[in-house]
């Protein structure tokens, strides 16, 4: 394997992943289930170190930048959040972390908070370095589709504004706690009942609470089949978030970034309001942003 001049790391909630880096990019990749709930503040080395080990070299220090909640104020070492508008990611910002093991050299890359109204995000400032990266001179809207669904406004370099939706936490725990997960165990999906309870909320949001019980009561006296009935109530939960933020991005430039089954999922909403926007995949916007950091990180010690 060619020698890997430095590691980046995305540090997730429920995942840990890494890359080696070498002249050409990833030259290799690891993950783990080793995310921020798993582990204590002092489980946050050995977990890297279980992963990047066979990277590593006696007597070399290997540069390591890591995003994500590794950051945060239950993780690694709290990385404190910049102010908007700024620039994403600010590699003179980045903050070094103490390591046991002489061969690393951690960085970690700070979350962005708003204070009016109040929001943060931490990891996601990382992606839209990247998104920017790959998209030179982007101005207009960045939708990260998850757990935490985030609207970006982006110009000249920085982000301007953003907006989160709990939009994936509130799916996971209607279909999974609620009353409504008696009839959605199962993996199957209708894009036609997604299409109309999308309409649907775009249409009278204020009807969500009544619309949400429909899906329990057609279950039981109609048939709503639980194919049907999940991607009704991701219809419904996705078309509540298009309504909420349509004020940000309506006649904007859009880009998604996410997993692909998800990032699809919105642009096929966005279509059905006329809105066009372009894919980017959250691994490669990853890897760009920190790529980015390091590039700036040469630069100024040049």
């Amino acid at each position: 394997m060619t020698q890997v001049g430095w590691i980046a790391v995305d540090w997730g909630t429920t995942h840990l992943r890494a890359y080696a880096m070498g002249p050409a990019g990833v030259c290799a990749e690891a993950s783990s289930a080793d995310g921020m709930g798993a582990l204590n503040r002092d489980g946050y080395e050995p977990a890297l170190l279980r992963l990047a080990e066979p990277w590593l070299d006696a007597g070399r220090v290997t540069p390591v930048i890591a995003c994500g909640m590794a950051g945060s104020r239950q993780g690694w070492h709290e990385a404190p959040y910049r102010s908007v508008p700024c620039t994403p990611l600010d590699a003179g910002q980045l903050i070094a972390v103490p390591t046991r093991d002489a061969r690393l050299a951690v960085r970690l890359v700070p979350g962005l908070k708003q204070a009016q109204p109040a929001d943060v995000m931490r990891g996601e400032e990382t992606q839209i370095a990247g998104a920017l990266a790959l998209m030179p001179g982007f101005d207009g809207v960045l939708c990260l589709p998850g757990t935490h669904s985030k609207w970006v406004h982006v110009s000249a370099g920085e982000v301007v504004s953003f907006q989160t939706f709990m939009t994936g936490e509130l799916f996971a725990l209607l279909s999974t706690q609620s009353v409504l997960r008696h009839g959605m165990a199962d993996d199957g999906w209708e894009d036609a009942a997604f299409d109309a309870a999308l309409s649907e909320t775009l249409s009278r949001p204020e009807r969500i609470g009544t619309r949400l019980f429909a899906l329990r009561a057609e279950g039981l006296i109609a048939g709503l089949g639980a194919a049907a009935a999940k991607a009704r109530l991701s219809g419904l939960l996705i078309g509540l978030e298009l309504a909420g933020s349509r004020a940000c991005w309506l006649g904007q430039p859009i880009a998604i970034i996410g997993a692909d089954r998800l990032s699809a999922l919105y642009a096929r909403a966005l279509a059905a309001q006329g809105a066009s926007s372009r894919l980017l995949s959250a691994r490669d916007t990853v890897i760009a942003g920190l790529s980015a950091a390091r590039h700036d990180i040469l630069e100024r010690t040049r």
